[in-house]
């Protein structure tokens, strides 16, 4: 696809960094300053940054493809990136002033998102007062706020942390995706004042009460499966290619790895859609529902040619010390994210044709 804003040229040299220390970021469950590093200077964080604080705007396609593009060369370097930008976009919604103490430093500044809690918050005079834990919180050793979903009571609310008030618990020991850090989060009777907080609805209505960056008035079903699909996306393509280099002469093998070819590039196809749909703002309730599907669909699709292609691989490709066996439990661990399981999506889609019969 073209290169419209530069993001997939800086992507492909971000993945090739990547992928020189995928295995090291998989040993050590995390990835190195030196990735970090390039796909901040190749720009996902800034690139649902309002302009006007520094960001540079970007199609939903465009970062799909480039996301996939990273995940090519490191699946967790891939959901990283994928989650700088979603940082960025959902703080996009706070208030003026909120969004110009996020991004006081400049339009790079590292966000992170816990959506899971385990704390609380009260009200109080001026703000929230807010405690406990928030799990899986993706690349929050390198962050330097943090967005976290909470209920005060009157319904759920997103609040922004900066990275001196909350602390970080070693949480994350998967079989895959080793490197995301998704690590816990934990705060102890932190204050957030009223600028640094927003409805949980603005956000998932793509309704924000001050930004009008057409990425804010996205609903969270149109892209939500984009910014986990995308990864998934980048290491199935990645794994055709590591299973070209072994794939055994033998005519089944052959079949199964053509099929596994179709599927990602089905898969690709849907995912195409819900990201174009979204460049064009079509987000009636038809395509929201379909967004969803697609999403899912596209990702047990990509699961399945992955499993396809390892077991083809047989031992060669199955050692401990392969690329593939790496890239294998990694879309094992991405595909079962919350955000990507068909049956939820299943159940909206088909809710109003059921209705209606």
């Amino acid at each position: 696809m073209p290169d419209l804003t530069g993001l997939l040229s800086a992507a492909e040299t971000a993945a090739e960094v990547a992928a020189r220390y995928a295995a090291t970021a998989d040993t050590d469950r995390r990835l190195s300053d030196e990735v970090v590093e390039t796909l901040i200077t190749a720009g996902f964080a800034r690139r649902f940054v309002p302009e006007h604080l520094g960001g540079a705007p970007v199609g939903f396609t465009e970062l799909m493809e480039s996301v996939a593009t990273v995940a090519e060369g490191c699946a967790s370097a891939g959901w990283v990136a994928s989650l700088m930008a979603q940082g960025a976009r959902i703080s996009g919604y706070l208030p003026a002033e909120g969004q110009a103490e996020v991004w006081a430093k400049g339009p790079d500044t590292l966000v992170v998102v816990g959506f899971v809690s385990q704390g609380s918050v009260r009200a109080v005079d001026g703000g929230w007062v807010l405690s406990g834990d928030w799990p899986y919180v993706s690349g929050i050793e390198f962050s330097e706020w943090a967005l976290l979903l909470a209920d005060d009571g009157d319904g759920a609310r997103f609040f922004a942390v900066p990275r001196p008030d909350y602390g970080i618990t070693e949480s994350w020991f998967t079989l895959g995706m080793r490197a995301t850090g998704s690590h816990s989060l934990t705060l102890d009777e932190v204050f957030v004042p009223a600028h640094r907080s927003f409805p949980r609805d603005e956000m998932f209505l793509g309704r924000p009460a001050v930004s009008r960056e057409p990425f804010h008035t996205a609903p969270l079903f149109a892209v939500n499966g984009l910014t986990f699909g995308s990864p998934v996306l980048g290491a199935a393509r990645g794994a055709l290619k590591l299973a070209a280099r072994t794939l055994p002469a033998r005519d089944a093998a052959r079949t199964g790895f053509a099929r596994a070819a179709g599927e990602i590039e089905a898969a690709t196809l849907l995912l195409t859609r819900v990201a174009e749909n979204a460049d064009l703002g079509l987000y009636d309730d038809d395509r929201l529902r379909r967004a969803s599907l697609d999403s899912a669909l596209a990702v047990d699709l990509l699961a399945g040619a992955v499993e396809r292609v390892f077991a083809e691989a047989g031992t060669r490709g199955q050692r401990e010390t392969q690329p593939l066996n790496r890239v294998w439990r990694d879309v094992r661990v991405a595909a079962g994210h919350g955000a990507l399981r068909f049956e939820p999506a299943a159940m909206r889609f088909t809710e109003p044709l059921l209705s209606a019969s």
